[in-house]
């Protein structure tokens, strides 16, 4: 039962539903800790390839865990690490909205929502670290360097050019 991988994608992917304080970004330093480091379930490269495709497909950025869970137990692993990823935390989301929309004019609440703003935001910054670190120092910061270039000096440059451009330098960086 311990080594039960669909038990193991609940226990990883559970836990991160409940803390994805600022959205699915927010998540990707913890799992890339559980998935390369902490379980070994994938290498630092696999786990690199999967982001990738994940950020590349349309639908929301956090099927990441989909493709885990895939990697790890085929079908039902994806299935079972979507579920375990999207269920509790939609619950907490719910109840919590139905319970505090009576209180949307109190001073509590407009301090708990702007206290975990940051909280948010320090959560994505862990992440994009993280993926950075399982990447060489340079094209980590080449990619950083590019990213800021573009949205800071073509803002309304489609994406599809984007992930073309991204993908065609991807290849002649990995090429080489």
């Amino acid at each position: 039962m311990r080594d039960d991988p669909l038990i193991g994608l609940i226990m990883v992917f559970v836990p991160f539903s409940l803390i994805s304080i600022g959205g699915g970004a927010s998540i990707i330093a913890g799992m890339e800790n559980q998935v390369v480091s902490a379980r070994g379930w994938l290498s630092a490269q696999q786990f690199l390839e999967l982001f990738a495709i994940s950020r590349a497909a349309p639908g929301p950025g956090v099927m990441l865990a989909t493709l885990v869970g895939w990697k790890l137990a085929g079908w039902m692993g994806a299935i079972v690490a979507s579920l375990a990823l999207f269920v509790p935390s939609s619950l907490l989301c719910y109840t919590v909205f139905r319970v505090s929309n009576a209180h949307r004019d109190k001073r509590w609440h407009r301090a708990m929502r702007e206290g975990l703003a940051p909280v948010g935001t320090g959560l994505i910054i862990a992440g994009v670290m993280s993926i950075f670190g399982l990447m060489g120092k340079w094209q980590a910061a080449t990619i950083a360097i590019a990213a800021a270039a573009v949205l800071n000096f073509l803002p309304r440059i489609p994406t599809l050019v984007i992930i073309a451009v991204g993908g065609i330098a991807s290849l002649l960086i990995y090429k080489f």
